[in-house]
């Protein structure tokens, strides 16, 4: 058997979005469980829309979704001259000819043919009359007119197109460069490849693509097609439903490993099992499990599992993490041994890194530029509330040494003494050292907070109670 090599072909006319990014996967998967070659392709003849920003942009995703390829990157925009050599070549044998009309006269019979209730394309004009190369001329693919293509599709099984839907297809355009169908069967042949997943917005290329790989005499790929990605409606998915970019889900503060399961799971599946590491999906993915049926897209289900993941991360990696998404909260330099002891106080609850560094604000700022939350003081720390903070600050001054431990037994006495429950000094310590009535555990906060710091806000909030 053959090595299996796939891959991955992005036009670079805007970010990658989570429709390809599954393409991407699933590819990737495809190749590394079969112990094969993943390639990827960027699809740069548009030369108006695509740009090297963009390009950078698609990189940088994949790198960040755990997604490598085995060589350099291929760039269509470099391989003009094999794509023409192409074209000359079915010109040569019959297969492509030379055609003169113009857009408008194309368009013109399009509208003709649906007038009368046929199938709206190109009407062959051209076909039969041996053009040559002239201003504004086109070559056509000179598909057959009877028959039909057949292939079997790796999701959708069997798929058959009758010829007489197909019209002559221009595969080489008046400014002498390729179009789609063309440059992909050269680049994918050229390359090896030998099974392609993509979206079933393409099943209408691939019997034309299958033409162009036998006029060529080369043998083509496995093609498997998947439905599209859906909102929560069953339309295409959209940015109404809350589809972003690859990017800007990394700017939301995902982690990578959860927007890569979250993707697979969309259209693929084994068993009822929703979380996999990475060796696992290696080590599982067939499309055999392909789903033919679209998957609606759940943000809730992917925040689910961001939250998952970031439980149950190695918190020394969120830490490394962390800084890119306090840099903009105006944090910069932040010790990473603060982060570490940050971090897993978080973790239980966090569903993204963002949320966490804006939780963890406090933590980070002055004691001087803690601000307090005007209602919290105002219903938490009442006289009496007051009268606790100021004997616990004077009891906490003495803790030795100061952890969650020693704190939580200074508390204890405290609250024995004074027959007092735990709430009685839970909420103003909380507000006291955190400017609000959410933190996490609180002897836990004050351990991170250390010493100093405890002491001086607690001293502010006296301050602010008076």
């Amino acid at each position: 058997m053959s090595q299996i090599v796939t891959r991955f072909a992005p036009s670079p006319t805007g970010h990658l979005h989570i429709g390809g990014a599954r393409t991407a996967i699933f590819n990737w998967l495809l190749a590394k469980n079969a112990g094969g070659k993943f390639f990827l392709r960027i699809e740069d003849t548009d030369r108006a829309r695509s740009s090297q920003e963009m390009t950078d942009a698609i990189l940088d995703s994949l790198s960040w979704l755990g997604i490598s390829w085995d060589g350099e990157p291929i760039y269509q925009s470099e391989r003009s001259e094999l794509y023409n050599q192409c074209v000359e070549k079915l010109l040569e044998t019959g297969h492509a000819y030379w055609c003169s009309c113009t857009p408008e006269e194309v368009d013109a019979m399009r509208e003709k043919a649906r007038a009368e209730g046929k199938k709206p394309k190109y009407d062959g004009s051209c076909r039969e009359k041996g053009l040559g190369p002239g201003e504004n001329h086109v070559v056509r693919f000179k598909g057959p007119e009877t028959g039909k293509t057949v292939f079997k599709d790796m999701v959708k099984g069997m798929v058959a197109v009758e010829h007489a839907e197909l019209d002559d297809m221009v595969i080489r355009r008046p400014d002498g460069s390729a179009t789609y169908n063309l440059a992909v069967v050269v680049d994918d042949s050229d390359m090896g490849v030998t099974r392609i997943v993509r979206g079933e917005d393409h099943l209408s290329n691939t019997p034309r693509q299958i033409l162009i790989y036998e006029a060529l005499g080369l043998t083509p790929p496995e093609f498997g097609h998947v439905p599209l990605i859906h909102g929560p409606d069953k339309k295409k998915l959209s940015k109404r439903h809350g589809a972003r970019s690859v990017t800007e889900y990394r700017d939301d503060g995902l982690l990578p490993e959860a927007l890569f399961n979250y993707l697979v799971r969309l259209g693929w599946s084994l068993g009822d099992q929703e979380i996999f590491s990475r060796d696992e999906l290696v080590a599982s993915f067939t499309t055999d499990n392909l789903s033919s049926s679209a998957a609606a897209f759940d943000p809730d289900k992917l925040s689910w599992l961001s939250a998952h993941y970031i439980k149950e991360a190695d918190p020394a990696h969120l830490a490394k993490l962390l800084p890119a998404y306090l840099e903009p909260l105006g944090f910069s330099g932040v010790a990473q041994d603060k982060l570490a002891a940050i971090v897993p106080l978080y973790q239980p609850r966090a569903k993204s890194l963002v949320e966490m560094a804006e939780s963890a604000r406090f933590f980070l700022v002055a004691d001087a530029d803690l601000e307090y939350d005007a209602k919290a003081v105002k219903k938490i720390l009442t006289d009496e509330a007051a009268v606790h903070l100021a004997k616990l600050k004077e009891l906490f001054s003495g803790v030795e040494p100061f952890t969650v431990a020693g704190l939580e037994e200074a508390a204890k006495q405290y609250l024995d003494e004074n027959e007092l429950k735990f709430k009685a000094i839970a909420q103003p310590l909380r507000v006291a050292v955190s400017g609000s009535t959410v933190s996490p555990g609180i002897f836990e906060t004050l351990e991170v907070l250390g010493r100093d710091s405890v002491l001086g806000r607690m001293s502010r909030a006296l301050d602010q109670a008076s």
